[in-house]
């Protein structure tokens, strides 16, 4: 009798181990086990990430990839255990940020240091070098891979691009908090409870009546910012709440100086704005203080989740807090330098201080 060919297994089915012909792939034993690739990479290379798994997420995939008879590829796992001492750091911005009054320069003052002392050197890639935040397509960040890991700073990143890498075991590290990415690595500060002690602040002062003003966009940072405002709004027994919030697309163009004199109008007293790569909400909320012909913080308080833009720098310094950039930089390298040799680290969010800055004072009714 001869045996009929065996028919190919249709798309969206695992093949049994007695039917296949080739190395079972990760992608199949994701798929067994219900989980992400990017799961099953962490589970079988044993990195220290996985260590966020549960015990039985970590089971269900063991039991799939047995099952299916799945066995790294020893020549991948060369590849991946070569190293040349060399940390790459991608910016996405369009040109990588060596000023030194811009925002990201101190950052890289901390990245750099601490490379040194572990003894790496630094591979430097830029948005226009490899696609920035507008990068799409398999390839469009490969370039990073030249290093043995590489650490990424940017608000907005192309979270697939960063996916494949992790699902590839390839060692990143995000500056700034990414939860939202399975497996990603990162380091930040704590603008959570920077941004209710400030809030704290200002109710110190009598304010009774305060409104946020950010950007239009769900970067992580400005969500942590967002709610330490309200967690500090409710600590104190303040009315929180979407009035409390002035999400605007063009701060320029919707804070103007006759909304800043109808929040006066209702009673607000104090205003806060999110520090941000351009600024952009502090800058109008200025603008708009002076073209009312307003003084601070003698008609009304302001204050900022963060630093002023360089060219905003002069004259009164702002209620806020700093951000520790020197050692956000060199915890993101200890990290990454942990994952480059699959050593076990954890790194804690980093504390801001406060700055009580000189713009702000009591309400003006309270004087």
């Amino acid at each position: 009798m001869v045996e009929q060919p065996r028919k190919r297994s249709r798309r969206g089915r695992t093949p049994t181990v007695a039917g296949r012909t080739s190395r079972p792939r990760q992608a199949e034993v994701a798929q067994l086990a219900g989980v992400s690739q990017a799961t099953v990479s962490l589970v079988l290379s044993d990195k220290a990430q996985a260590s966020a798994i549960s015990d039985e997420t970590r089971q269900r995939v063991l039991d799939a990839a047995r099952s299916l008879g799945y066995a790294p590829d020893p020549a991948a796992r060369r590849l991946a255990a070569a190293r040349n001492n060399l940390l790459g750091v991608f910016s996405f911005t369009a040109t990588f940020p060596t000023d030194v009054q811009h925002s990201y320069y101190p950052f890289l003052v901390g990245v750099e240091r601490e490379a040194a002392a572990r003894g790496y050197d630094l591979v430097l890639f830029t948005g226009s070098s490899s696609g920035g935040a507008g990068a799409a397509g398999p390839e469009a960040l490969n370039r990073v891979r030249l290093a043995d890991g590489c650490l990424f700073l940017g608000r907005h990143v192309p979270l697939a691009e960063l996916k494949r890498m992790v699902a590839d075991g390839f060692p990143v590290v995000h500056l700034g908090r990414r939860e939202e990415l399975e497996g990603l690595s990162w380091v930040g500060a704590d603008y959570v409870s920077a941004s209710s002690e400030v809030v704290r602040h200002l109710a110190s002062l009598g304010h009774r009546r305060v409104v946020l003003i950010r950007e239009e966009d769900d970067a992580p940072a400005s969500t942590d910012r967002q709610r330490g405002f309200l967690e500090g709004l409710e600590a104190v027994g303040l009315a929180g709440g979407p009035q409390a919030v002035f999400r605007c697309a063009d701060p320029q163009r919707d804070i103007t100086p006759e909304v800043l004199g109808r929040w006066l109008a209702e009673g607000v007293t104090a205003f806060v704005a999110e520090e941000t790569d351009t600024g952009a909400a502090w800058r109008a909320l200025r603008t708009a203080v002076d073209e009312a012909g307003l003084t601070c913080p003698d008609d009304l308080s302001l204050a900022l989740l963060g630093s002023p833009p360089p060219d905003l720098v002069e004259g009164p310094q702002p209620t806020g807090f700093d951000i520790p950039r020197h050692e956000l930089g060199a915890a993101a390298v200890r990290l990454l330098a942990a994952l480059v040799v699959d050593e076990q680290a954890e790194e804690p969010l980093v504390t801001c201080v406060f700055r009580p800055g000189a713009t702000t004072g009591r309400p003006p009714e309270r004087r």
